[in-house]
């Protein structure tokens, strides 16, 4: 008789798993949401001593317009690939997690306000939170911020 393996999802924990992917979430609405402070370059030359490595560059112009454009990509990315993973998602899971975490205003949403106002018709406490923990579940696993229990 020919053996099975079955793929077994790993038990997460709950708490940590949360934290990590909340977290994710308020990294997204930063970069999403809060302008990108372009570094500039000084025009005045100081009146300290630099000491200048023969081995490097020292062209601050350069320097700040790679950076300014590597952390411009850097967020875009972020954002796509949180996106991503929370289209991925069942519809019900997806509204929730776009309306509590990813809106503009989400720092004044409460659980509360999402199961008793947002969803039309209104869903029970224990439902929403089964739906969520749902919803986190899947996009720890699609991020890779899983918190596996020891």
């Amino acid at each position: 008789m020919e053996q099975k393996e079955l793929f077994e999802l790993p038990e997460l924990d709950r708490r940590k798993t949360k934290e990590a992917v909340e977290e994710a979430l308020n990294k997204y609405r930063m970069y999403k949401y809060l302008a990108f402070e372009e570094r500039e370059v000084s025009t005045t030359s100081s009146l300290k001593e630099i000491i200048v490595k023969t081995s490097g560059t020292s062209d601050q112009t350069a320097n700040a317009a790679i950076y300014n454009a590597d952390a411009k990509a850097y967020q875009k990315r972020y954002c796509d690939r949180i996106e991503k993973a929370v289209r991925r998602l069942p519809q019900m899971e997806q509204f929730l997690i776009e309306k509590r975490y990813m809106d503009r205003e989400a720092d004044y949403m409460t659980d509360l306000k999402m199961y008793t106002t947002v969803f039309q018709p209104p869903i029970g406490h224990k439902f929403y939170y089964k739906l969520q923990w749902k919803a986190f579940y899947k996009l720890a696993l699609a991020l890779d911020l899983n918190v596996t229990k020891n």
